[in-house]
């Protein structure tokens, strides 16, 4: 207990999933965490189940948002030491396959989970240099390390993020600045049931079909928890991390062996 106590920490996209399981281990574990969300009835409700320091709603593709929800933390804590970009979506609306996908899905894919990150980084870096360093978390995808055909913008957007990553690593690393991707697999979480209805309802297939087909594709033959990314999450953004930075972790079963 207490691998990041006293900490500062920033979660986006906090109020369900991957993200409310950062927000709880991180705040187990000792940091003051500012939980935000663009769904502000369920980021407060959250915020007080997880114990959360506070909840700020935040669209992370709103650089205004950003610099408000930034300056306020700092103001009432007087630190930042963590940034995790969490934020992000599948798909935008209709079609994503390459053949169909519109620009309008494209473009919203991209925003949330790349010009997201990118702002994310922007406004974290300087309270991280003044307060002597700190460490930026990204959360990618195994999406990112091969083909998704079907899920064109979210793939090409998550290997941005990886890439992204290693930009900020490097720009940070004088300062202390640690920047690591996380890479989920299959999280049985509300976003991995959005996609396989969709891949589903794209292949004519039932969502058990589905399923099965999905886990096929692990190695170690189950789904993995939202705790076990939070806690991968965890060691990075804590000091048994402290000369880890660029790091692509992976956690998926084996997926991309």
């Amino acid at each position: 207990m207490g691998r990041v106590e006293g900490k500062v920490a920033i979660v986006t996209g906090g109020a369900q999933g991957i993200g409310r399981a950062i927000c709880a281990v991180l705040a187990r574990e000792g940091a003051k965490v500012v939980l935000t969300d663009v769904n502000s009835a369920l980021g407060e409700k959250t915020a007080r189940e997880v114990g959360a320091a506070r909840f700020l709603p935040l669209d992370v593709v709103d650089e205004g948002q950003w610099r408000s929800v930034v300056e306020a933390t700092v103001a009432e804590f007087s630190s930042l030491d963590i940034l995790v970009n969490n934020a992000g979506i599948v798909a935008g609306p209709g079609p994503n396959d390459i053949e169909n996908v519109s620009i309008e899905a494209w473009r919203r894919v991209l925003d949330i989970n790349g010009l997201g990150v990118l702002l994310g980084c922007k406004h974290g870096i300087g309270p991280m240099r003044r307060a002597g360093g700190g460490s930026i978390v990204n959360l990618s995808s195994v999406a990112a390390l091969g083909p998704s055909p079907t899920i064109a913008a979210y793939g090409f957007s998550k290997a941005g993020v990886a890439h992204l990553t290693k930009s900020v690593a490097r720009l940070g690393a004088p300062a202390k600045i640690r920047c690591n991707s996380v890479h989920p697999g299959l999280v049985r979480t509300a976003m991995l049931d959005e996609l396989e209805a969709y891949q589903a309802a794209t292949a004519g297939a039932s969502a058990d079909l589905t399923r099965e087909q999905f886990l096929r594709n692990v190695p170690m033959g189950d789904y993995q928890t939202d705790e076990d990314i939070a806690k991968g999450v965890l060691f990075l953004a804590s000091d048994d991390a402290r000369w880890i930075t660029g790091l692509e972790l992976v956690i998926d079963g084996g997926m991309t062996l």
